[in-house]
């Protein structure tokens, strides 16, 4: 059940409750009014109004704001009604308004309805009308106003409150129902799946030939779903060319720039012959920092690919320095001939250059390439915490 539905209900019974309470201080001062006929028809409207839209203060869906304005005209017209119905020496020596404490009502569905801001509003409206009522502002008058003010927009604040209490908890809720469906899958494909492609892998591997093919692909296979189950959700990536003309993978990631997990943009990479390694806490940077990041990556496991072959191997390591974020690619390919760098740039072909240290350079980082011929290649990528999101 909703937080509000009681205060609903609450006020339900107010509004029956605070016009029975002005009709019954009417009846006691009948013989002081001097129009009682002017009383008598407002009350004869105040109960037909408050008896007819009992069901429009169950719930905020069905108060709306043309039912709020209407209520509130229903209770402003009795206060300004007061001296045409009244005698002046009630009213001076600070007799009630024809509605009384039932005004109160409607400042209060403001507050549910629209929160303190809404209340703020009606409130300010019944405080213009008893000064009109009264005439100028006596110290009663100002105290019954500054009461309702007060207690309408606190009750506004707790509503908000309660609101965004309820929407946390909800979400709290629903999350722990997606973990808890997920453990059991992850559960259940772990007993099943995995191990079914895990030995298929190393059978192919024993078995060889064609056999070999479909155990690396198997093994690929269960990277991927073991990545799936047991870690974050990992974002849809794509394949795409980057300025430099080399293929990274590039991941699919709102436009904004809050905070992003690396982590789950670095996940993608991860296959049979691409080891991810990496902490157990988020490893966050501002968006657009951590893409190009991931895409210096991707880059530079496109390297691997094109120059140490298809049966290289490669791993990735992430570290969360205090000060900055260290990404390392190592490969156990041939390594890059001495010059190779220089003698590639000079034809044009800027894969290292601008799809890696560019990017780096411009995040404030740096990328630093090692290879010994014979022993791989290493590609260290460092890029400081505090890098401006819109840095370019």
């Amino acid at each position: 059940m909703s937080v509000e539905l009681p205060l609903w209900r609450a006020l339900t019974g107010y509004r029956v409750l605070t016009m029975l309470y002005a009709i019954g201080l009417c009846a006691s001062a009948y013989s002081h009014f001097v129009r009682p006929w002017v009383a008598v028809a407002y009350y004869a409207l105040l109960v037909v109004w408050t008896l007819a839209t009992l069901p429009r203060v169950r719930n905020a869906a069905s108060c709306t704001k043309a039912f709020l304005a209407a209520d509130l005209t229903v209770a402003l017209l009795g206060v300004l009604l007061t001296p045409l119905a009244d005698n002046h020496e009630r009213i001076a020596g600070g007799g009630p308004t024809l509605p009384s404490i039932w005004t109160a009502g409607s400042v209060l569905a403001f507050a549910l309805k629209g929160g303190w801001r809404w209340a703020a509003v009606a409130s300010t409206g019944v405080a213009a009308a008893n000064l009109v009522e009264r005439g100028h502002p006596a110290r009663d008058t100002v105290h019954n106003v500054i009461l309702v003010w007060v207690a309408s927009i606190a009750i506004g604040y707790v509503v908000e409150v309660a609101r965004a209490s309820e929407r946390t908890l909800a979400r709290a809720l629903e999350i722990e129902a997606a973990t808890r469906e997920r453990e059991r899958l992850a559960r259940d494909i772990h007993d099943g799946v995995l191990q079914v492609l895990a030995m298929v892998q190393r059978r192919g591997a024993v078995i060889g030939g064609e056999a070999a093919e479909l155990g690396r692909l198997a093994g690929e296979q269960e990277v991927a779903l073991r990545t799936l189950v047991s870690g974050a959700l990992v974002p849809v990536s794509r394949v795409a060319r980057d300025a430099a003309g080399a293929v990274v993978h590039a991941v699919e990631e709102p436009d904004d720039e809050g905070p992003v997990d690396l982590r789950s943009l670095l996940a993608s990479y991860a296959c049979a012959r691409v080891s991810l390694a990496e902490p157990g806490a988020p490893v966050e940077l501002p968006g657009p920092a951590a893409r190009e990041l991931a895409a210096a990556v991707g880059a530079a496991l496109d390297n691997v690919r094109r120059h140490a072959g298809d049966g290289a191997r490669a791993w990735i390591l992430v570290e969360d320095e205090p000060d900055e974020i260290v990404v390392t690619v190592r490969d156990d390919g041939p390594g890059i001939p001495e010059g190779r760098l220089a003698q590639a740039e000079g034809e044009g072909r800027l894969g290292v250059a601008q799809s890696i240290r560019g990017r780096l350079r411009d995040l404030g980082g740096s990328a630093e390439l090692v290879s010994v011929p014979g022993q791989g290649t290493e590609v260290e990528l460092k890029v400081p915490k505090n890098v401006k999101a819109g840095r370019r």
